[in-house]
């Protein structure tokens, strides 16, 4: 076993979909109705031709999973609605049986799959947290010793001897996750958790998921948020189809699952000039994403300088060029425009040649998550465009909690499209 927490042997999940007549179950209604119906249903029968039974067709929402996950390890499983991800995590919570293959689990494991899941609706959120710590193996002393923290964690305490039915969804989930993550479990399995609560809770969530990777627990995090992802995970693996497609650091697993659906990357590169984008007077050649030293990169520190880098050919003279790029975030919003301004060529006429513009962008400068860039050249008096190519590369900054960036010390969600490090400087005068 070694240090192993979960391993995944070839897993795959089976489901029947459209099954054929005769195969349904239902409820003692649904049987009732249909004994009455039957002799219409004969009837209709004969008046039609003669057709052969449907038969059930299947999905595999996994297929041959295989990972290795090690003990205080937190990883993030991403991917696009229906890869999977909430298929692997019923499987790892024993909540369903694989079809083939196997998981196994090494450790008392605490899940959160969704707001609804695992309390008993008509006991109290007190009986419910006593309740959830034995099955999780735990002594009552042990559950009563973290109840308060408990409590207190879910913010709960005038509804904690209500019966859970009554709560809101806000409330049973900031409960659900409290006793989750607080009755130590060995290995705690998260689902979107994050989405519900408010900036507040984010927060909590965030900082206590990092303390249980701490203490030496492991954490499975499922969640769409890239940003999150990235803050919190080392690891992440990409699910698409029921497969496994990626496995490896958060950043640049997230970087490929961001790309995955419209074919941009850090780098781009037309061999072939005739199939290079252009007009009578330039032709764009090579568009890439560079660190401070000139290597590409996909994703980059907040914190670190990168360079935007458009080679292109002018196979006419006598023109004024100006390239630009214009960036967007993942939301499609508008980050800004950057204008070629080197004074060596600027209002100056270029003669034929191969040129290299590039633009210097500082650290703590954009917001975390992934920027496209969207590259054109024209002609100046007159106007004319030489090429426009949307989303012709991309990069993905990641942001990581380590106190140092405009975050601070603040871990929960940070909204806007720039995040720039300023100077701040306080005064303080006491009462005298």
């Amino acid at each position: 076993m070694g240090n192993i927490a979960i391993r995944a042997q070839n897993l795959a999940k089976e489901y029947q979909i459209g099954m054929g007549p005769g195969a349904e179950y239902g409820t003692l209604r649904d049987q009732l109705a249909g004994a009455f119906s039957a002799p219409l249903r004969a009837l209709r029968r004969r008046n039609q031709i003669k057709q052969a039974p449907k038969r059930p067709s299947t999905h595999w929402a996994l297929n041959d999973i295989s990972f290795e996950i090690g003990m205080g390890e937190i990883v993030g499983i991403i991917g696009r609605n229906g890869a999977g991800k909430s298929t692997l995590l019923k499987l790892l919570s024993r909540i369903t049986e694989p079809t083939r293959g196997k998981a196994e689990i090494y450790g008392r494991v605490a899940s959160l799959l969704e707001v609804g899941t695992g309390f008993h609706p008509e006991l109290t959120g007190r009986e419910n947290t006593f309740l959830n710590g034995a099955i999780l193996g735990m002594s009552r002393v042990e559950i009563a010793r973290k109840f308060d923290e408990i409590v207190a964690f879910a913010g709960i305490e005038k509804f904690i001897d209500t019966p859970v039915k009554f709560y809101s969804s806000g409330m049973y989930l900031r409960l659900a996750f409290a006793v989750a993550a607080h009755l130590e479990p060995e290995i705690l399995i998260v689902d979107e958790v994050l989405a519900v609560g408010d900036t507040g809770f984010q927060k909590k969530c965030i900082s206590k998921m990092e303390d249980v990777g701490q203490q030496g627990r492991t954490v499975l995090f499922v969640s769409h948020s890239m940003p999150t992802i990235t803050r919190l995970c080392e690891r992440a693996i990409l699910l698409d189809d029921g497969r496994v497609v990626a496995d490896g650091p958060a950043h640049k697993i997230a970087n490929t699952y961001l790309n995955s659906g419209v074919g941009v990357a850090s780098v781009r590169e037309w061999r072939d000039p005739a199939q290079a984008p252009g007009g009578d007077i330039a032709r764009l050649r090579t568009m890439r994403v560079l660190t401070e030293e000139g290597e590409p990169v996909e994703a980059v520190d907040i914190r670190h300088p990168i360079k935007i880098e458009m080679q292109f050919d002018v196979t006419q003279p006598g023109y004024i060029l100006l390239p630009h790029h214009m960036l967007a975030n993942e939301e499609g919003l508008h980050i800004c425009n950057l204008h070629d301004l080197d004074p060596e060529w600027r209002k100056r006429p270029r003669p034929v040649g191969q040129y290299t513009s590039t633009v210097y962008i500082p650290g703590n400068l954009f917001a975390e998550g992934t920027i496209y860039v969207s590259s054109s050249l024209i002609t100046l008096a007159p106007d004319i465009v030489q090429f426009d190519v949307p989303d012709v590369v991309a990069f993905q900054v990641v942001e990581k909690s380590v106190g140092d960036t405009a975050r601070g010390d603040w871990t929960g969600t940070m909204p806007g499209i720039v995040r720039p490090l300023l100077p701040w400087t306080t005064t303080f005068e006491p009462y005298l």
